[in-house]
C-alpha cells in the first residue's frame, strides 16, 4: 500500500516582485512500512517538503495523496483532521507541555480526537511501556532526561496509530548515547511495520537507514530507493 505519494509538488513564496522557488517538481512515493530518510543542505527544501508532507503547508502546485486521499486540494478544517489522524510528529524540541506528566502529554492526541477515558489511559500505558517509560507516568518534562523527552513524544506521535511517522531531526537536541537508543527505538518501529521519514543532517545516522532521498535546491537529485542517481534538470 502506498503511504504517500507527491506528483510534480511545486512551493513558491513570493518576495516583493521576485518568486522564490523551494520546491521544484517533486516526485515521491513511500510504501506501507518503509523507513525513509531526507538529506540536503541548508536551503536545500528538507524543511518545507516536511511541512508538505505532514499537512502543515500547502503546495503552490502539484498533487499529493496521504493514506489514499488527495490533500492537497482539501479545506483547512478537513486538512487539520487528516492531520490529527494520519500523521504522527516528532520534532527536535519535543514539544512536551511541561505543565502535564508524561502520561497526559501521550493522551493528548486521543483527548482532542474524543477518544473514552479507559482507552485513552490503556493506549498510553501500552505506549509508555514499549519505550521503557513505564516507571515515568507521573513524572513531568522537566524531570526527564533528553532521551526520556523524546521517547515520551514518540510514544506521543503513535498513540492515534498514524499510517505515517514524520520526525524532524528528533535527535538533533540528545548527547550521543541517548541518540543511539532513540535511533534503535526508530528501527524497532520500522521492524514492527511503521512508515516513517525522517529528515536529517547527520550522515552517519542516513547511513543507517534502509532508505534515503536527497534534495538539492528543491530537487530530489537522489533516491536509494529508486535505482540511479538522478542529476539535477536545469531549470527551464
Amino acid at each position: 500500500m502506498t503511504v504517500l505519494a507527491l506528483s510534480g509538488i511545486c512551493k513558491d513564496y513570493p518576495t516583493g516582485e521576485e518568486v522564490l522557488r523551494v520546491l521544484r517538481d517533486v516526485d515521491l512515493s513511500v510504501e506501507e512500512g518503509e523507513f525513509v530518510g531526507v538529506i540536503g543542505a541548508s536551503g536545500s527544501g528538507k524543511t518545507t517538503l516536511m511541512n508538505i508532507l505532514g499537512c502543515l503547508d500547502r503546495p503552490t502546485r502539484g498533487t499529493y495523496h496521504l493514506d489514499g486521499r488527495d490533500v492537497a486540494s482539501l479545506d483547512d478544517d478537513r486538512l487539520a483532521v487528516v492531520r490529527s489522524r494520519s500523521v504522527g510528529f516528532v520534532f527536535q524540541s519535543f514539544n512536551l507541555i511541561p505543565q502535564l506528566t508524561v502520561l497526559e502529554n501521550v493522551e493528548v492526541p486521543l483527548f482532542y480526537d474524543h477518544v473514552r477515558r479507559g482507552e485513552r489511559r490503556g493506549r498510553c500505558l501500552e505506549l509508555l511501556e514499549s519505550v521503557g517509560l513505564a516507571q515515568r507516568l507521573g513524572h513531568y518534562p522537566p524531570q526527564l532526561s533528553g532521551g526520556e523527552s523524546q521517547r515520551t513524544a514518540i510514544a506521543r506521535a503513535l498513540v492515534n496509530r498514524p499510517a505515517l511517522v514524520l520526525c524532524d531531526e528528533p535527535t538533533g537536541n540528545l548527547d550521543r548515547k541517548s541518540g543511539e537508543e532513540v535511533l534503535a527505538l526508530f528501527h524497532a518501529l520500522h521492524g514492527a511495520g511503521r512508515t516513517i521519514v525522517m529528515v536529517t543532517h547527520n550522515t552517519e545516522i542516513a547511513r543507517a537507514i534502509p532508505r534515503v532521498v536527497e534534495l538539492r535546491d528543491g530537487r530530489v537529485v537522489r533516491d536509494s530507493g529508486r535505482g540511479a542517481a538522478r542529476r539535477v534538470q536545469a531549470e527551464a
